[in-house]
């Protein structure tokens, strides 16, 4: 029977799995643009400037969030309570103590960000306060450090890097297709060939962008998993998970680039059991997530 630790590592082998196969799926993206344009300087330029872009924004990630989510900082004396839990629990983590925010909306949820575990910041909104026990958000905090302790905003900051050439550089592509740059290689293109990359490259981005949700939904099993070990205690989150599920109401400042952040999917009523929906999902489902938690008991 699969256990908690072994779980973790089946995920983390997963995980590099998929970042292995997004740099296969972008040489692949290379070859073909190199092949049809015949100049590979356009494809340099576009990668180059997609890793600058990606890592200002890993740099200012945190700042960046906590504006656009309007957070406020939560010192000891405002709840001590919050503190308290989060000081245990990144004793036990072995991790510094992140700082913490407070988000005022209704609806739980909980989020984590910082580039690292010395710049750790985990964001709980007032509607989680307010419903859940000590047990089950000792769930969801150790979740969110979990995120921080196991490098999940690096990991998403490389995969931002990924998507984003592959959108950027499809961009160009088509752009250079438009202004009639493309099919003036000597001898011409085979027609086959050129027909196939033409297809491969209006699907690349939302191939891309199809490998990034994966990988976002493998590392919330991951926080599950590893945040369960901090607290030696599955069921706290797992009843957690079940109590956000059934708040109605969608969080105000919401926004598709964060809403993979959250512990639960921030947008409700929108939840459809659709092959393509759970194809876009940028969460598992909270069903799987409870049954991964409770089959490890």
């Amino acid at each position: 029977m699969p256990t908690l630790y072994t779980q973790s590592e089946k995920n983390i082998r997963k995980t590099y799995l998929y970042l292995f196969g997004f740099f296969i799926f972008i040489i692949a993206l290379g070859w073909v643009i190199s092949y049809l344009v015949g100049n590979h300087y356009i494809l340099y330029f576009a990668i180059l400037f997609s890793i600058v872009m990606s890592f200002g924004s890993y740099w200012w990630s945190d700042k960046l969030v906590l504006k656009m989510t309007k957070a406020i900082p939560v010192k000891k004396e405002d709840n001590p309570e919050l503190y308290r839990v989060t000081e245990n629990l990144s004793i036990s983590a072995g991790i510094p103590m992140p700082r913490l925010y407070i988000l005022n909306d209704d609806q739980p949820n909980a989020f984590a960000t910082g580039r690292n575990p010395e710049h750790g910041v985990i964001v709980v909104t007032s509607g989680l306060l307010k419903m859940l026990e000590r047990v089950e958000l000792e769930g969801v905090i150790a979740h969110e450090m979990a995120h921080i302790g196991n490098r999940d905003i690096l990991i998403s900051t490389v995969v931002v890097v990924l998507v984003g050439v592959v959108v950027l550089v499809a961009n160009i592509f088509f752009r250079m297709v438009f202004f009639g740059r493309i099919g003036k290689r000597e001898g011409g293109a085979n027609v086959f060939l050129l027909v196939g990359a033409v297809i491969f490259l209006i699907l690349s981005p939302l191939l891309a962008q199809l490998m990034k949700l994966a990988i976002s939904r493998n590392r919330e099993y991951l926080a599950d998993s590893t945040g369960a070990l901090i607290t030696r205690y599955p069921e706290g989150l797992a009843r957690a998970l079940e109590k956000i599920s059934t708040y109605p109401g969608q969080l105000r400042t919401a926004n598709d680039a964060t809403a993979h952040m959250y512990i639960s999917n921030p947008f409700r009523g929108k939840e459809k059991n659709s092959f393509v929906h759970k194809l876009f999902m940028t969460h598992p489902s909270t069903e799987d997530r409870i049954k991964k938690l409770r089959s490890n008991i």
